[in-house]
C-alpha cells in the first residue's frame, strides 16, 4: 500500500517571522539610503510631474491647467525642428563618436610601453571644464582665414570654412568637439574590459592564422558586447540631452540648425524676462523623460538574449 506524501507545508508569513529573518534590520540599513533618495531624486520627478499640470513663473500663485502645457508644447511649430535636430546629433555622435574611443582603446591596447601615458593623455579631455572647453574649441572655429583649424586647411588647398556659421556645418562641429570631450571616459571603460578578455583566446586565434583585424572582430567585439551595448544606450541617453554645445557655441543658431530638446526647455523656462513659462519647460522635461524611458526598456528587451549569451 502506497502512501501519498503531503508537499511540505510553507511556513505562514507574519511580522513576527519577517522580523526573525532580518527584515526589520534590513529596513533600518537601507533606510538612510531610501530616504536620501526619496528626498533628492524621487521628490524633484514627482514636482516636475505636478508642475508640468500647472500654470506657473514660479512668483504668481501655480494654477492647475491639466494638459494644456502639453497640448501647447505638442503644437509649438520649433519643437519639430528641436526634434530633429536632436536626432541629427545624435546620429553624427554615434556614427563618428561611438566607434572612436573603440578602435584608440583597442591600439592603445596593443601598446607595450607608455601605456599609462597614452591613457592620461586621452582622458586629459575629459577633465578640462566644459566651458573652458567650448571656449576653446570656439577659437579653432575661427571663420578667419587665419583660423586654427582653416590654416591647417590651407595647408592642404581647402578654402576657410565658416564652421559656426553656416547652417550646414554647425551640427557636424559641434559633434567633433562634443566627441572630443566625451571619448576619454569611454576609452577608459573600454581598456578596462578589455583587461578582462583571457590572452589565450588571442593565442588561440594567432594559432589560427588570424590578423589583428580578425581578433578583433572575432575576440574583441564579441568579449566586449555587455560592455557595448551598455556604452551605446548610455551614448543615445546623453547625445538626447545635449545642451551646452549648441547654447555656448551657437544658442541654437544658424536658423534654428542647431536647436535642441534641452536647448528649447532652456527657452520655455529662462528666455522670457517677464518670467518663464515653467510648466510648458517641465511638460517637455517630462515628455523626453518619458520616452528615454520607453526607447530604454525596449532597446533591453531587444538586446536581452544577445548580451546574455
Amino acid at each position: 500500500m502506497t502512501t501519498l506524501q503531503r508537499p511540505a507545508r510553507t511556513p505562514r508569513r507574519t511580522p513576527v517571522s519577517w522580523v526573525r529573518r532580518g527584515g526589520l534590520s534590513n529596513l533600518l540599513f537601507m533606510l538612510p539610503l531610501l530616504v536620501i533618495f526619496g528626498v533628492f531624486s524621487w521628490k524633484p520627478i514627482v514636482e516636475a510631474v505636478v508642475m508640468s499640470l500647472q500654470k506657473t513663473n514660479l512668483v504668481s500663485p501655480a494654477t492647475f491647467i491639466g494638459l494644456d502645457n502639453y497640448v501647447k508644447v505638442l503644437s509649438d511649430p520649433q519643437l519639430g525642428q528641436a526634434a530633429l535636430n536632436t536626432l541629427y546629433f545624435a546620429f553624427l555622435a554615434l556614427l563618428f563618436g561611438y566607434p572612436v574611443p573603440l578602435v584608440v582603446a583597442v591600439l592603445m591596447s596593443e601598446v607595450k610601453r607608455m601605456r599609462g601615458l597614452y591613457s592620461a593623455l586621452a582622458y586629459l579631455p575629459v577633465v578640462v571644464p566644459p566651458v573652458v572647453a567650448v571656449l576653446l574649441w570656439k577659437v579653432f572655429y575661427n571663420a578667419d582665414p587665419n583660423g586654427p583649424f582653416n590654416t591647417v586647411l590651407g595647408w592642404v588647398g581647402i578654402p576657410p570654412q565658416p564652421w559656426l556659421q553656416s547652417a550646414a556645418s554647425a551640427m557636424p562641429s559641434l559633434v567633433l568637439e562634443a566627441t572630443w570631450a566625451a571619448a576619454g571616459g569611454t576609452i577608459i571603460i573600454y581598456l578596462a574590459a578589455l583587461t578582462s578578455v583571457s590572452p589565450d583566446l588571442y593565442d588561440a586565434a594567432e594559432i589560427d592564422g588570424a590578423g589583428i583585424w580578425k581578433k578583433v572582430w572575432h575576440v574583441t567585439l564579441p568579449q566586449l558586447r555587455g560592455v557595448l551595448l551598455i556604452t551605446f544606450i548610455l551614448q543615445i541617453i546623453g547625445t538626447a540631452q545635449v545642451f551646452l554645445e549648441p547654447f555656448l557655441f551657437t544658442n541654437g543658431g544658424p536658423a534654428n540648425s542647431t536647436s535642441t530638446i534641452l536647448l528649447l526647455i532652456y527657452r520655455y523656462a529662462f528666455q522670457n524676462s517677464l518670467g518663464g513659462n515653467y510648466g510648458a519647460a517641465t511638460a517637455l522635461s517630462v515628455m523626453l523623460a518619458v520616452f528615454l524611458a520607453i526607447f530604454s526598456l525596449i532597446y533591453f528587451r531587444l538586446t536581452k538574449s544577445w548580451s546574455s549569451n
